[in-house]
């Protein structure tokens, strides 16, 4: 047997591995989907958006509660950490560039998307719900930030260093000052990437349950005073799942439904926006 057909052999025999670990990995993602999508839909219905929390055994028992508490957690997370992440890219690549503070901040930032969001939550906890005696929307919204931050940073800082540095010189040469260059050329040129960067980090913070149980927790019923315990989607979910009782199970499998839905409607968005700007 030659050199060269070896080579064919073990290129066949790697395709073939790689193919077979495609096909077991994909089955396994439309069977969870399926599952998904058979019980969930099974489990919708119009009171799930209309009545809030029930005891076990009241068919009138809903998500009305979680929804609104996921809505104003992932709002007030989305406010605070999209301006700091993109102003801070924007430190990163048009005024840090390649100083020894920027390359730290990007490590730190790299860490910190790899970072466990369970310690997110344990640290927020310590820091926040510890000091003031009770779980509160608030500390759940500063955890979800702390999750957005580093991926809107990191986004912001890579797309704004793709725009060509020849805009750059093209706007400084006719005049323009720097902070002018900044928000109508460069931001120009980047908001299809930032964009898709900023809605990649909300799906990503709508999904997390983990950080909530340590700082919003959770409650039962219909509550927006940020200073108190607040109701999420994900730990409602969590809860009603784990359950013993038949409609709460029902239940969970609703806001499964619904909250995959709505990450998976998110990331289609992003790469649709990803992919409008590689076709330009």
């Amino acid at each position: 047997m030659t050199h060269t057909q070896k080579r064919i052999i073990i290129n066949n025999i790697v395709m073939a591995l790689s193919t077979l670990s495609a096909v077991i990995g994909i089955s396994f993602l439309i069977w969870i989907l399926s599952v998904l999508v058979i019980n969930g839909i099974d489990a919708l219905s119009m009171t799930i958006f209309a009545n809030e929390g029930a005891p076990p055994g009241n068919e009138d028992g809903g998500l009305k509660h979680a929804l609104i508490g996921q809505l104003i957690l992932v709002t007030y997370a989305t406010l605070f950490g999209v301006p700091l992440g993109v102003l801070a890219g924007t430190y990163l690549s048009e005024y840090g560039q390649k100083a020894k503070l920027a390359e730290t901040i990007r490590d730190v930032s790299d860490i910190m998307m790899s970072a466990p969001s369970i310690v997110i939550g344990a640290f927020v906890y310590a820091i926040v719900v510890a000091p003031t005696g009770h779980f509160s929307g608030w500390a759940g919204s500063i955890a979800l930030t702390i999750i957005m931050l580093p991926i809107v940073l990191r986004t912001t800082d890579d797309m704004l260093q793709l725009v060509p540095s020849t805009l750059r010189e093209a706007a400084f040469a006719l005049g323009a000052p720097k902070y002018k260059v900044i928000t109508q050329v460069v931001y120009r040129g980047a908001k299809a990437g930032i964009l898709t960067g900023i809605l990649l980090a909300v799906a990503r913070v709508a999904g997390e349950t983990a950080p909530l149980l340590f700082t919003s927790f959770n409650d039962n019923f219909l509550n927006t005073d940020m200073s108190q315990p607040m109701a999420s989607l994900t730990v409602t979910m969590y809860n009603y799942a784990t359950s013993p009782y038949e409609d709460w199970q029902k239940l969970g499998w609703a806001a499964a439904f619904i909250l995959s839905m709505f990450i998976l409607t998110l990331n289609i968005i992003g790469r649709l926006f990803l992919l409008k700007r590689k076709g330009k």
